[in-house]
């Protein structure tokens, strides 16, 4: 690494930042100023130009919506005073009505024809009593008969009508209602003036007055011409009468200078029921981008732009050149000022020239402290001064070492880091050698990450070395032994990878150990081998027998990646030799067990053995007897003496099955695992349980499903466990003293799944007294049993043979309500 400095900064110790004014610099800052500046008036002549015409528009639109509102209030008012004027003359009639001027229907009818024919706005006059009741009705002849809101006699309730006579008839004052109307009548508003009569409510005087009309009518005509007029819903803005302006899309809609409508709408109060009165400026002036004036300073504007900038682009040539070198030494300067490595520029005199942001950082000392110092450096730790001047004399006559010095500096603080500085010569542009540059890096945290590293394996080397265990790893298809820990080297003599190879063909794991043919060594033997798979699986575990070394070892082994990428095999050997010898003992003294346990269970059988056996021993005698009197006496027939004969066959046959069972039950050797038939089992320890159910007066029910799958296992070790499970419920139901019809002890046996796996189920249910809560957890205990006589053995054995057929063996009572009922013994194997 041979950074560079610029030579002119080195040879006079200038600092990273710029001069303050470079002559180049102002020249070019005064012509970029020049052009800016023209920019600059010619946007602020067209923003100004555009302003005036916004500010010229919008004074426009300002006096035309003044305009609009002044008529509008003066329409307004014309159509109030209107309105108030003919409600004068219709509550007059009112009262001439109520105080009995008016008393028959044909004055009525003279009264309102004359107020129609005064004011045409007028459509309908309806006399209404206090009973709702239309007494009369004149209408002009442009209005249809009857009126909508009546039957021709009587007030119907319509939403608006009605509400309007109940408000006149409780507040007794003129009051305006706009009924809704269907969509080919002619809107209209009605004025509802109460008769008063001596205090008392005496009906109603309903005025009905055209809304077109009163626009028509009561507008000015001028106030119409000038605008669009128009007599809204004051509810939901609905058109009543009049014209509107519809909206029509322009280019320029969306701009903010576009020209709105014009527009101004006036409520119709107090009277009016909610009428607006709206007016609609005609659009006669046109928008900003219309006038001719604007387009001609638009184009003086773009002309004086063009001008400009083809002025900028001939001086932007001639700036090109200083540009790249201001951009040169800009991109190199931050270059230098953005590196996290620290620079340091000596000249040839051993002066510091130069210092970079990152050395200043580093050391905590600014640049002005250290440029142009000399030896001894602020940045030397004082018991190293001596060692670092003597580098600085071998670096000034230059003798550099090209993979750099480590050292120590000192910071402006007091403290200490290790670093490692690079030297190489600086040469100018020119060529010239002007001194030295030095890249120093701080190496603090990798020197802390290596000591914890060495820390950390040490450890680790020093755990596997006192392991009790033997540890090796080998590459895959080599005889190279990348790691063995002292029990290993002290089991197979050395560290040679013969001990390893051993234990993995004997483990089943078998390595190739070969290795690779002349002419092949550069060959990858594992080439298209999953390897990330390899190392990522589970390790493998077997317990072999090692002959030279006369010990048990429960050998590991499981692929691994090793430092250098190879796949490798770690083996870890462990010595078992004890625990072996532990486990064969166990496994003699349990097949004791079970032998004591057969030979208990028959000699408790003794009795009933002996009575099952006397049935065909005594059914012989009697046969061989009667044969012989038979013939004695010579009245004995071939035919009879065969079927004597074969009944005697079929009892000896039957006391020999007996025998055979319990000869086959006692007589065991070493356990012979086997697919056996779940029916045949059930079958034998059915017969061997006869006798003893038959004695205790038990019935014994089979219920063994079809198509059940066979199991793996001893059927006698299995019969033993059914026998023992039988036999205690037999004897529990003796001796809870069960009525006969009580008496049964149920086999069941059927297909399940425990443990996500297929299994066989029996089950053996009793109605005995049950197990007692506290002695379940006990219940598999040797020598704890709940019988007087009992020795405590039997459940025991049968779990554990039941767990040697890697099955489960569980017990509960059976409840009826609060009593237990019974016991039922649960056990499964594996299908």
């Amino acid at each position: 690494m041979q950074p560079e400095a610029p030579a002119a900064d080195v040879e006079h110790g200038a600092s990273s930042a710029p001069a303050p004014f470079w002559p180049g610099l102002n020249r070019r800052g005064a012509e970029w100023l020049g052009n800016f500046g023209a920019l600059a008036a010619v946007l602020l002549f067209l923003a100004v130009v555009a302003a005036s015409f916004w500010y010229l528009r919008q004074e426009e639109a300002r006096r035309e919506q003044e305009a609009v509102e002044r008529d509008v209030e003066y329409a307004g008012q014309r159509l109030r005073l209107h309105m108030q004027e003919r409600q004068e003359l219709v509550m007059r009639l009112a009262r001439e009505m109520a105080d009995g001027e008016v008393r028959q229907t044909r004055w009525f009818h003279a009264h309102a024809e004359s107020l129609m024919a005064q004011y045409p706005g007028l459509l309908a006059l309806s006399w209404i009593d206090a009973q709702q009741r239309v007494l009369a009705t004149q209408a002009s002849p442009s209005v249809a008969a009857p009126r909508p809101w009546t039957d021709g006699q009587n007030l119907l309730r319509h939403a608006a009508t009605g509400a309007g006579y109940a408000q006149a008839r409780d507040s007794g004052q003129p009051v305006y209602a706009q009924p809704v109307t269907g969509g080919q009548e002619e809107p209209i508003l009605q004025l509802h003036v109460p008769l008063v009569s001596h205090g008392q409510f005496a009906g109603d005087l309903l005025a009905e007055y055209s809304i077109d009309g009163l626009l028509r009518y009561d507008v000015p005509s001028d106030v119409l011409a000038r605008y669009a007029g128009a007599l809204l819903d004051g509810q939901g803005g609905r058109l009543l009468a009049g014209q509107s302006i519809p909206d029509r899309p322009a280019l320029n809609a969306d701009l903010p200078w576009a020209a709105k409508a014009i527009a101004y709408e006036l409520p119709v109060a107090p009277v009016g029921a909610g009428l607006v009165l709206r007016a609609q400026a005609w659009r006669t002036s046109q928008s900003v981008l219309g006038g001719a004036l604007f387009w001609l300073a638009a184009a003086l504007s773009l002309l004086t732009v063009w001008v400009l900038l083809v002025n900028w682009r001939q001086m932007r040539r001639r700036q090109q050149a200083q540009a790249a070198l201001q951009a040169e030494t800009s991109f190199r300067r931050a270059i230098e000022n953005s590196m996290m490595t620290g620079m340091r520029a000596l000249d040839l005199q051993g002066r510091i020239t130069y210092v970079n942001p990152a050395f200043c950082q580093m050391t905590g000392w600014s640049e002005g402290e250290l440029v142009g110092c000399v030896e001894p450096f602020p940045y030397w730790p004082d018991e190293d001064r001596q060692a670092l001047a003597a580098r600085l004399r071998e670096e000034l006559a230059g003798a550099i070492a090209a993979p750099g010095f480590q050292m120590r500096v000192r910071r402006k603080n007091g403290s200490i880091f290790d670093a490692r500085m690079y030297i190489s010569p600086l040469i100018d542009g020119t060529g010239k050698h002007r001194g030295w540059i030095a890249s120093i890096t701080d190496i603090t945290e990798p020197s802390r990450v290596r000591q914890q590293l060495a820390a950390s394996n040490a450890r680790f080397t020093n755990v596997l070395e006192a392991l009790d265990a033997s540890v090796s790893v080998a590459p895959m298809g080599s005889a190279e032994l990348l790691y063995a820990n002292r029990m290993y080297r002290l089991w197979f003599d050395g560290a040679t990878s013969a001990g390893h190879l051993l234990l993995l063909e004997q483990a089943g794991t078998p390595e190739n150990a070969a290795a690779s043919p002349p002419g092949e060594a550069g060959d990858d033997e594992l080439a298209g081998l999953p390897l990330a798979s390899l190392a990522a699986s589970q390790p493998e575990r077997a317990e072999v027998y090692v002959e030279p070394l006369g010990k048990w070892l429960e050998v590991r082994s499981r692929y691994l990646h090793w430092v250098d990428g190879r796949l490798a095999q770690m083996v870890i050997a462990t010595d078992i030799t004890a625990r072996r010898q532990a486990e064969e003992l166990a496994a003699a003294q349990a097949e004791r067990a079970q032998a004591s346990s057969r030979l208990i269970a028959v000699g408790e059988m003794a009795s009933s053995v002996a009575h099952e056996l006397n049935q065909p021993l005594t059914a012989i005698s009697n046969y061989c007897t009667g044969m012989i009197a038979r013939v004695k006496d010579g009245g004995l027939g071939q035919s009879e003496l065969l079927g004597a004969l074969e009944k005697t066959a079929r009892q000896a046959q039957r006391a020999g099955q007996v025998v055979q069972h319990i000869r086959g039950l006692v007589q065991r050797s070493a356990p012979r695992r086997s697919a056996t038939q779940v029916a045949a089992i059930v079958e034998q320890t059915a017969e061997l349980a006869e006798a003893e159910l038959r004695r205790r007066q038990v019935r014994l029910e089979r219920h063994v499903a079809a198509d059940l799958p066979p199991v793996m296992a001893d059927p006698i070790l299995i019969e033993q466990v059914l026998l023992n499970l039988i036999k205690n419920g037999a004897e529990s139901i003796d001796a809870a003293q069960r009525e006969p019809a009580r008496r049964r002890v149920e086999l069941r046996v059927q297909a399940a799944e425990a443990d996500g796996q297929p299994v066989v189920q029996f089950s053996v249910t009793d109605a005995g007294a049950g197990i007692a809560p506290e002695a379940f957890g006990r219940l598999y205990e040797v020598f704890f049993s709940t019988k007087r006589e009992g020795l405590g053995i039997g459940l025991n054995l049968c779990r554990s043979i039941i767990e040697s057929h890697q099955g489960r063996i569980q017990a509960e009572n059976i409840y009826n309500e609060d009593r237990i009922a019974g016991c039922r013994f649960t056990f499964w194997l594996p299908a």
